[in-house]
């Protein structure tokens, strides 16, 4: 699932699941028409006072066409969701697997509003591909047919004049809703997605643009959002608005010309008055159907339109950045005597040049280095190399065997990654932990947590079932840094890279941070701290130096 249209066919349900609702879509209108066919010639019929028994199947068809009508319009809508809804499911979660070959490295440039928005409110989009855009034109399409062929049977020259003004219909209220709304049905969904990024920029850190005084720019670039998505929104219902009275208007046109093309028939006899009720009514009901397909042209430019930004969220092909997932190879790859790597390049989807050039670095297992180096050495590029979410070029070994031998997910059994900013889900602090390795005990929780620290919090906030708030709202930077190296203790890595573990801490207390951080991990892993600033020599075995993506010393 990648460009536009792969999106769009993964977006419709199969034809199994599908066809009910067609079905039923078309007996619902079919069932409009000849209710609206019936009436008339009944109406007419009645007014020569026959016998009752030659209006008696007439009688007894307005009550079965009203009946059947509301009953395939609620099949047709039971059904047609039920497929939609299973078929939207699956293309989230298909976008969702198609999304995790390239996190987090691929997906760097790409804004959380972005991601967000494709996999809600253009994935909800997709759902009127089928709703709004293929049942309509199919039901529309046939219950026209068969309305031309009805009106012939009545009276040619009034199939002529509908089929005529159908056509008309047809072109002219596309041609206007495209002239009039289409500009603004492919604005619609890049710019609910910029309200989405602003508004959750504004909220996420609002607490720092306050302290700052700027959040009144920031609420006023969510202002200024929200205004060009609602004037998108109006000029999008004015076009409708718009098509909608080009087709009341060609209705209008086709009644009065069945009208006209009808009546002399009617005074030389060749047409029975209850036809000519048929052959000039029956176009009002055809063209209430035929509404249905300006709108599904509308519906159709905006589900194009989110096809287009789903497929720009997710590459066709997962760049060469980014290692292959490979198949498992049976475990965790054993440390050995440790990680090696010479000669080692990387660098991140879309960078015309490496980050890293030609890096020697040895890590032996219990052993502490210390990555030190300005913001943009490279430091985060080689801590997302040793845990193969970058590719490398050069020789990279863990035990003596090529990191290429071994698929990524394996690797990360043996070399975990502390990121600079830990993701805490809104969850208590219990599942926090838990999904580094769901059959502790609340006992080893605690435990792990007694070990980086938190002992003391923990029992201040109540316990396990204490929440740490969306994102870690409910934590400091310190707190949400020992939560993340508690997982990795429980998760048992041999290896483990601390990016940052001391960003977003007082200075005053980094060093306590730090100390407690090492002191928690035992002297059998290998630990990899990564920092732009010093830290006591005391707490580690040695330090290297990152200059330009090489190391200096």
């Amino acid at each position: 699932m990648s460009a536009a249209s792969d999106v769009l066919r993964a977006a419709l349900p199969a034809p199994r699941r599908i066809w009910p609702a067609l079905a039923s879509g078309f007996l619902s209108e079919a069932s409009a028409i000849a209710l609206l066919a019936v009436s008339a010639w009944l109406i007419v019929r009645a007014s020569e006072q026959p016998l009752v028994l030659y209006i008696t199947l007439a009688v007894v068809g307005v009550r079965a066409f009203a009946l059947s009508r509301a009953v395939f319009r609620y099949t047709e809508r039971l059904a047609g969701h039920d497929a939609v809804l299973h078929r939207l499911a699956d293309t989230r979660a298909g976008l969702v697997r198609r999304l995790i070959p390239h996190a987090p490295a691929g997906l760097a440039r790409t804004s959380r509003g972005d991601a967000t928005t494709a996999l809600v409110d253009d994935v909800d989009e997709l759902q009127n591909l089928a709703l709004r855009v293929v049942q309509p034109l199919v039901s529309s399409a046939t219950v026209a047919v068969g309305a031309v062929v009805l009106v012939a049977l009545v009276w040619w020259p009034a199939a002529l004049t509908l089929v005529g003004c159908l056509v008309v219909a047809a072109v002219a209220a596309s041609a206007w809703g495209w002239a009039a709304g289409a500009r603004a049905e492919h604005a619609i969904a890049p710019r609910r997605a910029r309200v989405r990024a602003t508004l959750q920029d504004h909220l996420s850190a609002l607490d720092v643009l306050v302290a700052y005084g700027a959040e009144g720019e920031s609420r006023e670039r969510v202002r200024v959002a929200d205004a060009e998505l609602r004037a998108a929104v109006l000029r999008r219902a004015g076009a409708q608005a718009g098509t909608a009275a080009v087709v009341a208007l060609v209705a209008g046109a086709a009644t009065l010309l069945a009208l006209v093309v009808s009546a002399p028939a009617l005074a030389t006899g060749g047409l029975p008055g209850p036809g000519l009720a048929v052959a000039v009514l029956v176009p009002m009901a055809v063209f209430e159907v035929f509404a249905s397909v300006p709108a599904a042209a509308s519906a159709w430019r905006q589900v194009r339109s989110s096809a287009d930004r789903i497929a720009a969220v997710v590459p066709r092909t997962v760049p060469a950045e980014i290692p292959a997932a490979g198949s498992p190879t049976g475990g965790a790859p054993p440390l050995g005597d440790g990680l090696r790597l010479r000669g080692v390049e990387a660098r991140w989807p879309g960078d015309r040049h490496p980050r890293l050039r030609g890096v020697d670095l040895d890590v032996r297992p219990g052993e502490r280095v210390l990555l030190v180096g300005a913001s943009g050495a490279g430091k985060t590029t080689l801590a997302h190399a040793l845990v193969r979410f970058l590719e490398v070029g050069g020789e990279y070994t863990i035990g003596g065997r090529d990191v290429r031998e071994i698929a990524p997910d394996d690797l990360r059994r043996t070399v975990g990654l502390c990121e600079q900013h830990p993701m805490l889900f809104d969850e208590d602090i219990r599942h926090n932990l838990l999904f580094a390795r769901d059959t502790a005990t609340d006992g080893e929780l605690e435990a792990v947590l007694d070990r980086v620290g938190l002992g003391a919090w923990l029992r201040e906030r109540g316990g396990l079932d204490a929440r740490v708030g969306e994102r870690g709202a409910l934590v400091s930077g310190g707190q949400a840094q020992r939560i993340s190296l508690a997982r990795a203790l429980l998760r048992g890595f041999p290896v483990l890279v601390l990016d940052e573990p001391t960003a977003g801490v007082d200075p005053a207390a980094s060093d306590t941070l730090l100390a407690d951080l090492l002191s928690a991990v035992d002297g059998e892993r290998a630990v990899v701290v990564i920092s732009h600033v010093q830290v006591p020599a005391a707490l580690v075995d040695r330090t290297v130096r990152l200059d330009g993506g090489r190391i200096v010393e």
